[in-house]
């Protein structure tokens, strides 16, 4: 789905459930669905106030608790208490997590978006949703080493 077309579906489901669609939302759908760094709210929070300084913390959170509602965000918690949002790839898939800068990327490959359907019929479970993170050390943390 094009980026155009993702925003005016999420608009539609805001308008659909009553909330306006304010130039800071905008702000807020803009940058989850072209973010591929699975932001967190305060991260999102500070891009956006950069541009409209008298926006509250609750109007990110209230539409993040909407978009994730409609299941629009793809919210990954761990167990620090962080939590961070992927809006540009809504569906479970697979994650590599750098345990030192915690940078989040999508890895590409079928493989592994093809595990959890398979470990699911092998032993006979119905599937409700899957998570795959992989946590090891990126390539920058790993040049800061050698440093």
């Amino acid at each position: 789905m094009e980026a155009q077309e993702r925003f005016e579906t999420l608009v539609s489901k805001l308008k659909m459930h009553g909330y306006r669609l304010t130039p800071q939302r905008a702000s807020i759908l803009k940058i989850f669905i072209s973010s591929r760094d699975h932001p967190s709210v305060e991260q999102i929070y500070e891009q956006v106030k950069e541009k409209f300084p008298m926006m509250s913390l609750a109007t990110v959170y209230k539409t993040v608790a909407l978009l994730k509602e409609e299941g629009e965000l793809l919210e990954l918690g761990f167990a620090n208490g962080s939590t961070h949002y992927d809006g540009y790839r809504p569906y479970p898939h697979p994650h590599l997590i750098c345990v030192r800068c915690h940078r989040i990327i999508d890895p590409e490959g079928k493989d592994l978006d093809q595990l959890s359907q398979d470990l699911a019929e092998k032993y006979g479970y119905r599937l409700v949703t899957h998570r795959h993170d992989i946590f090891g050390i990126c390539p920058d943390c790993l040049a800061l080493e050698g440093s």
